[in-house]
């Protein structure tokens, strides 16, 4: 039965308008959306009747097009699916619409070799094959990529029809970085899809450049009053051509890419090249060396990664630091794995030893943006680096990077009920030749201090308070020491005394202990963290090279503090 383009969009609307199970759906309302689809497809009001509605209903009920929609009618004038999962989208291809399938294939298929029907190989494959499993019931011959669970993809009928008729949509998108949806009028040209994803080409604004937007982000979508900007200069047919993926800035000249392949990979990028534009260069026993000339952009250099070791950029020095940056930071991220073990192991050591060190907390894109925003900081607010106190209170957004699931991992496993008391920065510049002498350290935050037997480094300042015995702060409190430099004996590095941290020493106990002892050199590589306990006995190398030694200094306590009092800079870690 032959089933015009009005009625094929009566039926998807009622279908969709039943698929909404967060509404009652009356006829009168069935009436209305469908009125409002015929207006957006045809742009002029078509005049939908009761009883062509009530039709349509009955034909989707029917099994004369292969729908036997499950459509129910409760309290007397609501429609339903009672399947809640049912739309007629899903239905089986009726047994006529297969022949009628089959002839158009045979058709399509004599034009197989023309070049003006290259692009409709595969379309005529997948048609074929998908007519084969439906007559058959067999398992389809051909697996052709697919992504059933991408989003977005029921908007690509909407957006083929706004594009063709020059109609301004009114869209509503998140982005994976933005914190909230934004709603916007787009002018759409173009729809694209790239490694099985797609995306919507147009622009927001008459003054704005081209833009693509993914279509798994659109939130909503519908037509806008707004007049349609077109672009006289866009041509669908040239914009891609000097860019490989979707990423294209039309302003931007395209490079000369010189990559080398490892033999083994060769055939694959010989067979299928990365861009129309790649060439052979040279040959020789270990790889080939191909020219590209395209402009540099995001999908090149996935291409690129995806060879992982058996690639290499000549050409140009840019994309040759990018990918070797990625490369590393891909590495670096596999370091940066710790496992159960080696946390409780560095818990064992700090509690007998009364320090540890445990390498690559921190990747080395983490020290870089660390290190980027506290040299932001000190520039901007001219701060003197050299131990700058509450450096969390005045950069908040280190937050985010410092609390990462290693630093929560090693905290936890130390204390249960650890919080973050004191914060400061210090940074040896390359001038600074200044070491500490051997001494040990009460590593406490509180805002009032009054004299207490047992503190003697207390006692020469007034108002000195005991908040609890020696023996508490040592088994309840700890330092960590993030390095944001390679820290080693040359360079300053701390000097400790094993088990030292188990008893408060007066002078002639430092001097006989440090005098016979061989201290362990902490030795730090950048992006690790060095644990101390309080009491420990530590000094500092004196430094032979001139050479930064930035360290973000925390400490951490598990006590609370009586009378009301409280830790200045207290960061609940859970």
């Amino acid at each position: 039965m032959a089933v015009n383009k009005n009625a094929l969009i009566r039926y998807k609307t009622i279908d969709k308008c039943l698929q909404n199970n967060f509404r009652q759906w009356t006829l009168n309302d069935l009436i209305e959306a469908v009125s409002d689809a015929l207006y957006e497809y045809e742009g002029k009001d078509v005049d939908v009747s009761k009883r062509t509605v009530q039709l349509d209903l009955q034909m989707m009920r029917s099994d004369k097009l292969g729908y036997n929609a499950p459509i129910l009618v409760y309290d007397r004038k609501y429609y339903k699916y009672e399947d809640e999962n049912y739309s007629i989208t899903k239905s089986p291809i009726s047994n006529q619409d297969l022949i009628k399938l089959s002839e158009a294939v045979s058709f399509l298929k004599q034009f197989q070799g023309f070049s003006h029907f290259d692009e409709l190989g595969s379309m005529v494959q997948k048609l074929e094959d998908h007519v084969y499993t439906q007559k058959t019931h067999e398992k389809a011959l051909i697996d052709f990529e697919k992504n059933d669970n991408l989003k977005g993809l029921e908007f690509l009928n909407e957006l083929y029809q706004f594009i063709l008729k020059k109609k301004t949509i009114e869209m509503t998108y998140k982005s994976f970085k933005a914190r909230a949806e934004n709603t916007f009028t787009f002018h759409p040209y173009l729809l694209k899809e790239f490694r099985n994803r797609w995306f919507v080409i147009g622009k927001k604004n008459r003054n704005e450049g081209i833009m693509n937007l993914a279509l798994d982000r659109i939130v909503s979508l519908k037509s806008s009053d707004a007049s349609f900007v077109s672009e006289p200069n866009f041509n669908s047919e040239t914009y891609y051509k000097n860019a490989i993926g979707v990423s294209v800035s039309p302003n931007l000249d395209t490079e000369n890419v010189l990559l080398y392949v490892s033999h083994k990979h060769a055939p694959y990028v010989v067979t299928k090249p990365f861009h129309n534009s790649q060439k052979m260069i040279e040959k020789d026993n270990y790889g080939i060396t191909i020219s590209l000339d395209v402009q540099l952009n995001f999908e090149l250099e996935k291409e690129i990664l995806g060879f992982g070791e058996s690639i290499k950029v000549i050409a140009p020095e840019r994309l040759k630091r990018i990918i070797k940056e990625r490369l590393h930071d891909a590495v670096d991220f596999y370091e940066t794995e710790i496992n159960e073990k080696s946390i409780r192991t560095v818990s064992k050591q700090l509690e007998h030893k009364g320090f540890a060190i445990l390498s690559q907390l921190y990747s080395k894109r983490d020290i870089r943006k660390l290190k980027a925003k506290l040299d932001g900081y000190i520039k901007q607010n001219d701060e003197q680096p050299f131990g700058m106190r509450e450096v969390l209170l005045k950069l908040p957004e280190l937050k985010s990077i410092l609390f990462n699931k290693n630093f929560k991992k090693l905290t936890k496993a130390i204390g249960n009920n650890v919080f973050l008391t004191k914060a400061i920065y210090f940074d040896k510049s390359p001038q600074d030749n200044w070491y500490v002498t051997w001494h040990q350290d009460v590593p406490i935050n509180v805002t009032r201090k009054i004299e207490t037997e047992g503190f003697k480094s207390w006692t020469n300042k007034k108002g000195v308070i005991s908040v609890r015995p020696p023996e508490a702060i040592s088994k309840n409190t700890f330092a960590m020491r993030i390095h944001l430099d390679d820290t080693n004996a040359e360079n300053g590095a701390l000097k400790v005394i094993s088990g030292s941290h188990n008893k408060r020493l007066n002078d002639e106990e430092v001097k006989l202990i440090t005098e016979s002892s061989i201290p362990f050199i902490c030795e730090v590589a950048l992006g690790g963290v060095q644990l101390l306990k309080p009491l420990l006995l530590h000094a500092s190398s004196k430094s032979m090279k001139q050479r930064r030694r930035r360290v973000l200094h925390l400490e951490f306590s598990s006590i609370e503090l009586p009378n009301g009092l409280k830790y200045t800079e207290r960061e609940d870690l859970n």
